[in-house]
């Protein structure tokens, strides 16, 4: 690809997660869907955090989640999303630019809060997502940077931002920006949920020029309304340059042209936490093809740092996923 200043800039909400282990009879005495995502209020956001027991507080967002994948890669990547300057918030921004992630979106001063996420997480791994979206959903068409965006290789953007009209008006800025500089836009549809709430608008932003499509077996099913998973692989194939189908357990198939390559997901011992699964294999994949690898060892690379992140709780990498790369022979 292009050489440009960053190989990704990732556009979504700029989150603060709170994970907690739970059983499943306290998803069902607070109403909760196990394995999906719920929006909720601030005062809501308050009862069910005194409510869980011991937890992790950590900075997230699924865009975000990615950026942090792609810089413990080695990448050049930036993070586009709004905090409120209060604790959380200051949280946010210490942490990603920590971690490499280039980060200057101004914070509120007043207003809504910093967004919070709590995860709830039962022995099986299996993660239910509680958001209050805050002070995220004050990001804004006025607030994509033009620089960021034409100086990356991809602009990255997570599908929760269509819950807001805020947001979503800065998501189509975001792509008309990308795309009138030739860059590639990438879409993850981040939620089964969040696709049957937005299915038209996805498919009309799809068709309407994505060039990488992230999705997982419920949401790509769940987009083109099938019951069968070959039946909408067979349908996004004609709709965007590649596709990312994600299957758990069962691997990934990625989609592009004529081609379709099955890459097998790398063991882990115990799934810990699925959290961020899918954002970290979207980062592996994203620096292998900002690096111009082919599209099997993009998905190998997504497959190790999903593995690694699904290994310990929290969607944030606890090693090096560059050296761990090197340490399985996909990077030299």
């Amino acid at each position: 690809m292009t050489d440009t200043k960053f190989g990704v800039v990732g556009i979504g909400n700029a989150i603060v997660d709170i994970i907690a282990r739970c059983d499943e009879a306290f998803l069902s005495n607070h109403g909760m869907e196990k394995g999906f995502m719920r929006l909720i209020s601030a005062d809501q956001a308050d009862e069910l955090y005194g409510d869980v027991g011991t937890a992790i507080e950590q900075s997230g967002g699924s865009a975000a989640n990615t950026c942090a994948g792609i810089a413990s890669f080695g990448g050049k990547c930036a993070f586009i999303g709004r905090v409120a300057g209060d604790q959380f918030g200051n949280v946010f921004a210490h942490d990603i630019r920590a971690i490499g992630v280039a980060y200057d979106t101004p914070s509120l001063d007043a207003g809504l809060p910093t967004a919070r996420c709590l995860v709830l997480v039962t022995p099986d791994g299996e993660r239910t997502m509680n958001t209050f979206l805050g002070a995220s959903t004050q990001l804004g068409a006025s607030d994509m940077d033009g620089d960021r965006i034409t100086s990356a290789q991809v602009t990255y953007l997570e599908g929760y931002l269509f819950d807001k009209d805020e947001a979503k008006a800065a998501f189509h800025e975001a792509a008309k920006l990308a795309r009138t500089a030739g860059r590639k836009v990438a879409l993850t549809l981040s939620d089964a949920f969040c696709v049957d709430r937005h299915r038209n608008d996805f498919l009309s932003f799809v068709r309407g020029g994505v060039d990488i499509l992230f999705a997982n077996e419920s949401e790509i099913t769940s987009l083109y309304q099938m019951n069968s998973f070959d039946d909408a692989a067979g349908a996004v194939r004609a709709e965007c340059e590649i596709a990312v189908l994600t299957r758990s357990e069962a691997g990934a198939v990625i989609i592009s042209g004529n081609d379709t390559i099955l890459v097998p997901a790398e063991p882990v011992e115990k799934v810990a936490d699925a959290t961020g699964a899918g954002d970290l294999y979207a980062a592996g994949f994203l620096y292998g093809l900002t690096q111009d690898r082919s599209l099997e060892e993009c998905g190998k690379l997504g497959a190790l740092a999903a593995s690694e992140i699904i290994s310990h709780i929290g969607a944030r990498p606890e090693v090096s996923l560059k050296e761990l790369a090197q340490q399985n022979g996909l990077l030299s």
